[in-house]
């Protein structure tokens, strides 16, 4: 890394290195979580967001930081596998909700206690301070990135 910084400092260079080391030790540990079940990340992320109520491809694209696009092909591909299903909007004929089926509660069901073990493995050790410490610099990482 010195080489790339032309001899200057590498501490956020490497920072940067570490964050993305530590995001994909957590989707190594989340696709275990998964036992094959295939789901991207996304797609897990639209099917949660759903598990408690309806939302609108809108919502859900605004709430996951994502285009419509991108929420529509989650939900058509989470729909061919029987885990939502789109309803229409009874507020508004051009929109649709998005609901979880009986299917997909299943799925989340099965998926929580492999997803516990998986996130208590990958942050063995860590204090709850510790947690809250790293959910805080990440959101701000997120927030640094928005606001550039």
């Amino acid at each position: 890394m010195e080489r790339f910084t032309g001899g200057g400092d590498t501490a956020l260079f490497e920072a940067a290195a570490a964050v993305r080391s530590a995001f994909h030790a957590v989707e190594r540990m989340r696709t275990q979580g998964a036992e094959g079940r295939g789901l991207s990340s996304g797609a897990l992320d639209i099917l949660i967001r759903v598990s408690d109520e309806a939302a609108s491809i809108g919502d859900l694209a605004q709430a996951a930081g994502v285009s419509s696009r991108n929420v529509t092909g989650l939900v058509d591909t989470l729909e061919k596998d029987g885990l939502v299903r789109r309803d229409q909007d009874p507020q508004d004929r051009r929109s649709v909700q998005v609901s979880i089926t009986p299917a997909g509660k299943a799925w989340t069901q099965a998926f929580r206690r492999p997803s516990q073990l998986a996130m208590e493995s990958v942050f063995h050790g860590f204090t709850p301070d510790d947690l809250d410490r790293l959910r805080h610099l990440c959101l701000r990482l997120v927030q640094n990135q928005e606001t550039r």
